[in-house]
């Protein structure tokens, strides 16, 4: 620096400020096409509702419809992406240190039965259309949620492995894609009930990894 020039103060990282105009558009007409979607999935069911029904209903011309999801499958998955992320996180967070793991597994699994509980047909959508889901505009949200889950399963079988309160040699990740494939059967199975009560779901999950878990302590 020449001699006598003053040190030029450091500038601070920009704060981010509100989204612009543009960008809370693009936010109201995403949630008007979420909104349009869930209500005519839910009163006209998923075969019946259309592309552009959903358009009409949402206010946007049918290419803008496109432009957040590629079909009725996709906007499936727009309608629950946000808010499973957020309940992903919830469910989580639930297990308490000190408990056995079938109850720390029951505390991530119960969120999930609660919360589907409280939406059943558009939650019987999902669960129909998320086998083979992995193309989309949703679909790498999706994917990214579900690894998110299964590794906070695998966590809690190496925890208990290292607890010696299961003695499997094989390995974490394993052991925790088996246990979410009984979960994620068991939750099929209780939403094709007439009134599926999250209660009886959680308590028949209950028992179907009390046989999973003894037999992973031999």
């Amino acid at each position: 620096m020449p001699r006598g020039q003053a040190a030029r103060p450091t500038s601070k990282p920009k704060r981010a400020g509100p989204p612009g105009l543009r960008e809370r558009k693009k936010l109201e007409t995403r949630e008007r096409v979420r909104a349009a979607a869930a209500e005519l999935f839910t009163k006209r069911g998923y075969a019946a509702a259309t592309m552009r029904e959903i358009a009409g209903r949402a206010h946007v011309a049918l290419g803008t419809l496109f432009n957040y999801a590629e079909d009725k499958r996709d906007l499936v998955f727009l309608i629950f992406n946000e808010e499973l992320n957020a309940i992903t996180d919830v469910a989580l967070a639930a297990p308490r240190a000190g408990q056995p793991l079938i109850d720390r597994l029951l505390a991530v699994f119960s969120v999930h039965y609660r919360w589907l509980g409280g939406k059943v047909a558009l939650a019987r959508i999902l669960l129909q259309e998320l086998t083979f889901y992995s193309s989309g505009k949703q679909a790498a949200t999706f994917l990214g949620i579900r690894k998110r889950l299964i590794d906070g399963i695998e966590q809690l079988i190496r925890n208990a492995q290292s607890r010696k309160e299961i003695h499997s040699k094989e390995s974490p990740a394993l052991i925790a894609r088996h246990i979410f494939f009984v979960y994620s059967a068991s939750l099929r199975w209780w939403i094709a009930a007439p009134r599926p009560d999250p209660a009886k779901g959680v308590a028949d999950l209950r028992r179907l990894l009390k046989l999973q878990i003894e037999g992973l302590r031999g």
